[in-house]
């Protein structure tokens, strides 16, 4: 049994003839390009819906970064907002170290909250995440109340090496939370 005698057999061979056969073609054309404009139109919209929705960003715009940066997706941003605060110190003024502790602490807070831990203050907040996501939370207590310190007594006196470990607990605190 031959390919032919198999075509001949299902009738295979005559509906390729009729199909490709220029009466039924130039019957066909319209509804080809009736097929055609919804390709492309739904080839649009596929295209136009992925752009934008958070689809591929989730899906491969996270792992190319996080592969290509050599860090958790994300952690860019909050070393550049990081290195920012950090810079402030490099003057080594006591208003700069201060005014550093009080951006260390906001950043914190905006960081719980865009993880979606709730409170109303830093306390609150702070309490939510809780020591599974903040290693060092008693730390960051006591740096918190310097920090008030700072904010309310305008005679508080803050040394380099305080303000150097607060930073540092900061740091940790943020990384902590910024990775879980």
């Amino acid at each position: 049994m031959t390919w032919e005698t198999i075509y001949n057999y299902f009738g295979a061979k005559e509906f390729i003839y009729f199909i490709s056969s220029s009466d039924i073609q130039d019957e066909l054309f319209l509804v080809k390009i009736v097929f055609i404009f919804f390709t492309v139109l739904l080839l649009f919209a596929v295209l136009y819906f992925y752009s934008n929705s958070s689809y591929i960003q989730y899906q491969f715009l996270q792992d190319v970064e996080e592969f290509f940066a050599w860090q958790p997706y994300g952690t860019r941003e909050i070393n550049k907002i990081w290195n920012k605060i950090i810079k402030k110190t490099e003057s080594g003024s006591e208003h700069e170290y201060k005014l550093a502790v009080m951006q260390a602490d906001e950043f914190l807070f905006r960081t719980l909250e865009e993880r979606g831990y709730q409170g109303e203050t830093f306390d609150k907040i702070i309490q939510n995440a809780g020591k599974k996501t903040i290693s060092n939370l008693s730390d960051i207590l006591v740096a918190h109340k310097i920090r008030d310190s700072i904010v309310f007594d305008n005679d508080y006196s803050l040394d380099s090496e305080l303000a150097k470990k607060i930073l540092s607990d900061y740091e940790k605190a943020i990384k902590d939370a910024s990775v879980s």
